[in-house]
């Protein structure tokens, strides 16, 4: 499974997997040439959707389509991602058990205690280098950038 910050990198055209062996490399390389033609015709269709801002528009993407539309894609992405993180956690509300806690102590018990990766010298909570702490239940799902 892909995280978020992978569905980021995918659509910006900046993900450095590409595959083990020639079938992933051709799957990859197949993807990514789709989404290049998508983002072409989002360019396209944003000249032709924005009449008397086309200098603008053209000003702010030109040369893109050489780099694989990367601009255009990053400012898709940035305007995209709350939507994007809304739709793979289903905008889960909090009270679920969909999020858990990642740490606890005596005074404020965790769900799972037992689990922590917290170092002991912050009182087993975490730190501000603590990076690696997804507050999920599942490995898979994505942690919010």
């Amino acid at each position: 499974a892909r995280s978020f910050a992978d569905i980021g990198d995918i659509v910006g055209g900046k993900d450095l997997y590409l595959g083990y062996d020639d079938k992933e490399k051709d799957e990859r390389k197949k993807l990514e040439n789709n989404l290049i033609e998508i983002f072409k015709k989002i360019y396209e269709e944003l000249l032709i959707s924005t009449s008397g801002k086309n200098r603008e528009i053209e000003a702010r993407y030109n040369g893109d389509e050489a780099n694989n539309y990367s601009k255009l894609r990053e400012d898709l992405w940035e305007l995209n991602r709350q939507q994007v993180w809304k739709a793979i956690t289903r905008e889960v509300k909090s009270g679920s058990q969909y999020f858990r806690q990642t740490c606890g102590d005596a005074l404020n018990p965790s769900l799972t205690q037992g689990d922590c990766r917290c170092p002991k010298t912050s009182g087993g909570k975490g730190g501000k280098c603590e990076t690696d702490q997804v507050p999920t239940y599942f490995d898979y799902v994505p942690q919010y950038l």
